[in-house]
């Protein structure tokens, strides 16, 4: 079963592979059912994760039900233990939605909640994050997820973001991030898609992140908050949950 997951995961385009999860997603979660692992944002167990990667598979990483990875599941945990995401009426902009999230959110009466992407079918507004259909100071929250390593002008899209966010807004802008890197690094002479993709992590990520990438929110405006969520949890905590120890979480506020 393993096997054929690798194989659709890593053939597949996204797009198609959005909607085709949607058939099997209940079957997969049925057959994965146990109590070695558990999903924080569906609140069931598994005996298994499945496995997920560019490349190079992690192993036991993708829930079977919500179809959630590390991040998703520390975000989820973040929003309820720390926010009041899921009681106060907010407006939120949420760029390139996570199948984890979408109809959960979708459904929360609290929220005015809206979906921005270039690509995806889940998007509610197609829009260049670099240049954003939305007036200044439009929204309460913004949740940008693994979108910024994939921007070249990543500069002029944390400025979009500031700008549409309201004064005393937040949000979270997770990347993929090697802390054990001071600098962020970029290399655009490097064009083969599998050289990328073993340097930068996938072959359309345009950097490395590192340790400055919260300076980088800091300089056009924002206050940052490095949420150590993950090292605050137990190391059972942790990997009951499946979530990286080592991830911070980037909040950010205006």
């Amino acid at each position: 079963m393993k096997r054929i997951f690798k194989y659709i995961l890593n053939t597949v385009p996204r797009p198609l592979l959005i909607r085709l999860s949607y058939l099997v997603r209940p079957a997969v979660a049925l057959y994965y059912k146990g109590n070695t692992y558990t999903d924080p944002i569906d609140g069931k167990g598994y005996r298994s994760f499945l496995p997920y990667g560019y490349g190079r598979q992690r192993e036991n990483v993708l829930a079977p039900g919500t179809l959630s990875l590390e991040r998703h599941r520390l975000l989820w945990l973040y929003l309820k233990e720390k926010t009041p995401f899921f009681t106060a009426r907010l407006k939120v902009l949420h760029f390139a939605p996570e199948q984890a999230f979408y109809s959960r959110f979708r459904k929360m009466k609290n929220l005015d909640y809206t979906t921005t992407d270039l690509n995806s079918p889940l998007a509610d507004v197609k829009a260049d994050i670099c240049d954003l259909p939305f007036e200044d100071n439009s929204f309460d929250v913004i949740l940008c997820n693994h979108v910024l390593e994939h921007i070249p002008d990543d500069r002029k899209a944390m400025e979009e973001l500031y700008r549409i966010m309201k004064p005393e807004g937040w949000g979270i802008l997770q990347i993929p991030q090697d802390l054990g890197r001071e600098s962020t690094f970029e290399d655009d002479s490097i064009t083969d898609p599998a050289e990328r993709a073993r340097i930068f992590g996938q072959y359309d990520h345009v950097r490395v992140y590192g340790r400055d990438y919260f300076d980088k929110l800091r300089a056009v405006g924002f206050k940052v908050i490095e949420e150590d969520l993950a090292g605050r949890l137990s190391k059972k905590e942790a990997d009951t949950y499946r979530i990286d120890p080592k991830e911070i979480i980037p909040v950010v506020r205006k």
